[in-house]
């Protein structure tokens, strides 16, 4: 039986929150709001449209979100240059995968094009996946299981034959409701709040893709 892993991106290959949260930082400062890191953290993992439009509705201000998204993409792109680099062990996980014929997509709640900025900074090409889904292929963001059922279906793989690795508490969450396993990574929250998960660790390196299958 073929089994598939789905990645979530940021926390989980990249370590990029703080690198967009200071793109919205200074995208809100263009818009005469001052906010604090703690204002992002509720919106992490929830897709972008959340992420930029959370801390400002939090505080009363109404953006056009596609041209705050588009603007803190920019300052994104130009911020992270030569900047960004994999998390420990994501590329030997993926490679270990590929090698025992395990299908890989990655299922990101943020748009295509940050995804697109975050590989071409990692140095892990869009091919080494077999599908990849971003937060504008579905209506429903995490914690909703869309994303991830999505990705299962471009997969041919059914959900419960799919692990899924993540970081965020809104990422265990729609693994779960998608009916799949989750190794949950302790990037951005904690253990205790990630108790949701199937497994924990603190990154890639030390976990076997084919031991993760298995116990599925």
């Amino acid at each position: 039986m073929q089994k598939a892993i789905i990645f979530d991106m940021d926390g989980v290959l990249v370590d990029s929150e703080p690198f967009i949260r200071e793109a919205a930082t200074r995208m809100l400062a263009e818009h005469g709001l001052t906010v604090q890191p703690e204002d992002f953290k509720p919106f992490v993992g929830a897709g972008e449209d959340r992420f930029v439009g959370g801390p400002a509705e939090k505080y009363g201000l109404t953006l056009d979100i596609p041209a705050a998204k588009a603007r803190t993409y920019a300052i994104y792109d130009e911020i992270t240059r030569g900047r960004l680099t994999p998390l420990n062990g994501a590329r030997e996980f993926i490679a270990a995968a590929r090698e025992i014929g395990l299908r890989l997509a990655v299922a990101s709640s943020a748009d295509r094009i940050k995804i697109g900025i975050n590989l071409r900074e990692i140095d892990i090409p869009p091919v080494s996946f077999d599908a990849i889904v971003s937060g504008e292929d579905v209506v429903h963001k995490k914690p909703s299981p869309d994303i991830f059922l999505a990705a299962a279906a471009r997969l041919g793989i059914l959900p419960a034959d799919c692990v899924v690795v993540e970081d965020a508490v809104n990422g265990v969450a729609a693994a779960r409701a998608a009916g799949m396993r989750c190794l949950a990574l302790t990037t951005s929250f904690t253990p205790e709040q990630l108790t949701g998960a199937d497994w924990i660790a603190p990154d890639l390196s030390g976990v076997s893709p084919g031991a993760l299958l298995i116990a599925a």
